[in-house]
């Protein structure tokens, strides 16, 4: 494999960075999401990228791609969002593969914080019953969906997410409250990181990096909310962590329809060096600083998830040209 990986990313001009997206990774498999990544299959995983890449911190192999300097096998890992798990699980495993990594942090959930899609996963999760008639709040109607399997729990997972995603953050969240009360189960425990974590990694040795406040649809923002989520976060991940923040991951991160032209000139002008995507592909010298692709091959075994990179290597993302 590394053979393969050399002739497929070379050192150079002719380099190709892969970028890594991972969000959680559980103690143990979840019987709601068994594909989640968790301990034993991220300690593999990582196995695998120190014996077939050479890993880089993000930062760095950004400024060497930049530099016509990325050696060859360039690989990057990142987390998003600021899961505790990140700092309790992740960070660990990573620290004893020797491997580094990028956090990137949407800062109002520290400190006891939920995310609006969490709420609607521990809903459904806990919801009794063998279906959750979860009706209509601020004009929404949320529908009924069947709890009798785990898989029939997911599949209500995916629809509600659906449902309410693109909404108005504010309204969004007054919507995930309502199907919580109306359900009868009560919020969850924050699954977030407190403020020492994420100083912790940082002492560590692990990059910090932007990921706004409160994780909107930055598309959907007019430019003044836009850059406040994008400065007001970083500058508190600064100050928590004393140190520059210097890249930022757009929420969710589909171009042109979770960030914009303008959202990605607002993150030039907000000071990043930098900015990652959720696009499929890898990154060369051409690539815009402020789209790079990142992707997650899910395979478990390490043939096939040496082939889904391998592929992913020759795939060139489809970014936004108005910001290239």
């Amino acid at each position: 494999m590394k053979l393969l990986f050399q002739v497929m990313s070379p050192s150079g001009p002719g380099a190709r960075l892969s970028i890594l997206i991972f969000h959680r990774v559980l103690r143990d498999v979840d019987p709601l999401f068994p594909d989640e990544m968790h301990a034993s299959r991220f300690d593999a995983l990582c196995g695998w990228l120190a014996a077939w890449f050479n890993v880089l911190p993000l930062d760095e192999a950004v400024h060497r791609l930049s530099a016509d300097a990325l050696p060859a096998r360039a690989l990057a890992i990142t987390f998003d969002d600021g899961y505790a798990d990140n700092a309790e699980v992740a960070a660990p495993i990573l620290q004893r593969h020797q491997l580094p990594c990028t956090f990137f942090i949407a800062t109002d959930f520290l400190d006891g914080g939920r995310m609006w899609n969490d709420i609607v996963i521990q809903t459904v999760r806990h919801a009794q019953g063998p279906v959750l008639d979860a009706g209509s709040a601020q004009g929404l109607d949320l529908g009924r969906h069947a709890l009798g399997s785990w898989p029939q729990r997911r599949a209500a997972v995916d629809a509600l997410l659906a449902r309410v995603k693109y909404l108005d953050p504010a309204r969004r969240l007054d919507v995930v409250h309502a199907l919580a009360a109306r359900s009868g189960v009560p919020l969850p425990p924050s699954e977030m990181m407190g403020s020492a974590q994420v100083a912790q990694l940082a002492r560590d040795g692990f990059g910090i990096g932007g990921h706004t406040v409160n994780h909107p649809i930055l598309a959907r923002l007019d430019d003044a909310a836009a850059l406040r989520e994008m400065d007001d976060g970083r500058q508190r991940l600064q100050a928590i962590t004393g140190t520059a923040v210097p890249l930022f991951a757009y929420p969710n991160g589909k171009p042109g329809t979770d960030y914009s032209g303008t959202t990605v000139q607002l993150a030039r002008r907000c000071g990043f060096d930098a900015a990652v995507s959720t696009a499929w592909g890898s990154a060369t010298r051409a690539t815009d600083r402020f789209q790079l692709p990142r992707f997650t091959p899910w395979d478990q075994r390490h043939w096939p998830f040496a082939l889904r990179i391998a592929a992913n290597l020759r795939r060139n993302a489809q970014l936004l040209p108005a910001a290239a």
